[in-house]
């Protein structure tokens, strides 16, 4: 999180005024306060390292949704990936799918890193708080396992976007449940593990991914449904065609 204080002010303090320090404990000896300042600097260097790590995440959490949906809007009207792997739909799918599988593997890295870092509350250090949390990851993690499983691969990473369509949207668990299992799976997940470790930063950085997926979802849903219906027309046109010949 970000600090209430500048912390390259403080470096440059520590660095240009030495002369002051030095008057303020006059009796230390120049090794101990060699040590103190060596110490404070540490410190500065772990707050900044721990800052970079958060915003990393912030930009992967924030952004990645967005970038995602760009390219496969690019890729559904123009078919530039799928001209990139020579015209191969499935490969550039596959290709995409693998990207994507990295990038939640990193964000993920870096969120367990971050929570790490980040001070616990005792608030969610109770018992009903651990219950909670690894009650939401039990049923996030079966929303998007099971999601998966149903789509398999190329439905999973957006395959209809490639032109790779199903033979009917599915409707049983867990799209019976929510329309979008692998999203409110993936946000249970995120908050169970931050009340499993008790961290409240856990739980802002929860809410600030749910904002993402919430918006990300109002233009994938109707878009993939609109695909989904180009098709049904297509067939519908196709078949009052044969009717008439």
């Amino acid at each position: 999180m970000a600090s209430s204080f500048n912390v390259a002010d403080l470096v440059d303090y520590v660095d240009l005024d030495k002369q002051s320090l030095l008057s303020k404990w006059p009796k230390l000896p120049g090794a101990v306060l060699a040590a103190i300042l060596v110490n404070a600097k540490g410190k500065i260097e772990r707050k900044r390292e721990m800052s970079d790590r958060e915003n990393s995440l912030g930009r992967i959490n924030y952004l990645q949704p967005a970038i995602l949906e760009s390219s496969h809007l690019i890729e559904y009207h123009n078919k530039i990936l799928t001209r990139l792997f020579g015209g191969k739909r499935y490969a550039a799918c596959y290709g995409l799918a693998a990207t994507i599988f990295s990038l939640g593997l990193l964000r993920d890295w870096l969120y367990k890193v971050a929570l790490s870092e980040q001070p616990s509350h005792p608030l969610l250090t109770t018992l009903y708080s651990q219950a909670a949390g690894y009650t939401l990851l039990a049923i996030g993690n079966i929303l998007v396992v099971s999601s998966t499983w149903r789509l398999g691969i190329t439905g999973t990473f957006l395959g209809d976007y490639f032109g790779i369509l199903m033979d009917e949207m599915v409707t049983g668990f867990p799209f019976n449940v929510t329309s979008a299992p692998m999203y409110w799976g993936s946000t249970m997940n995120f908050l169970g593990t931050a009340l499993v470790f008790g961290k409240p930063a856990g739980i802002a950085l929860t809410f600030g991914v749910l904002i993402v997926y919430i918006v990300a979802l109002r233009f994938e849903d109707p878009f993939t449904a609109g695909i989904y219906a180009k098709r049904e027309r297509e067939r519908a046109a196709a078949k009052s065609g044969k009717k008439q010949k």
